[in-house]
């Protein structure tokens, strides 16, 4: 019985947001649901690659005590969001806008992939081509004439 009762528990859809203390949940289903959205787009500035959802962390928890005041306060997504950024900067963003400052944080992973298939290409294409022979040794320039005068001698008979 007590097995079932845990296997219940685990399964609420409650326990997939243990960080989230009861007591500083919104009343409301529906702004709850929208703050627990919009931590998961804030990262935590202790954990960095952890939203404030996800992390135990006090600054995380003081995070998302902001994002319900706000939406409390009536502001809407995008408001809470850039009101998040203008305090913390784009790093508190899991997905900072594209900009001149953030390009080299978007655009090193495609490099970085681009580089490496053509790594794979040009190793591939060097390894298919066969290396040349090596030149021949006197022994061998030798053993070829006579093979090679054997040869004639041989068709002329």
């Amino acid at each position: 019985m007590k097995t079932l009762f845990l296997l219940l528990a685990l399964l609420l859809p409650g326990a997939a947001h243990a960080t989230t203390n009861p007591a500083d949940m919104l009343r409301d289903p529906a702004q709850e649901e929208r703050a627990r959205a919009l931590g998961r787009e804030i990262r935590c500035m202790v954990c960095q690659n952890q939203s404030i959802e996800d992390s135990e962390v006090a600054l995380a928890r003081d995070l998302r005590l902001i994002v319900r005041e706000r939406i409390v306060a009536g502001d809407t997504d995008a408001q809470v969001r850039d009101f998040l950024h203008a305090r913390y900067g784009d790093f508190v963003l899991l997905r900072p806008p594209f900009t001149w400052s953030t390009a080299a944080l978007w655009l090193t992973p495609v490099l970085a992939l681009m580089a490496g298939a053509s790594l794979i290409i040009l190793s591939r294409r060097r390894s298919a081509q066969p290396a040349p022979p090596a030149p021949l040794t006197e022994e061998e320039k030798r053993r070829l004439a006579a093979l090679d005068a054997e040869t004639r001698d041989g068709n002329r008979a």
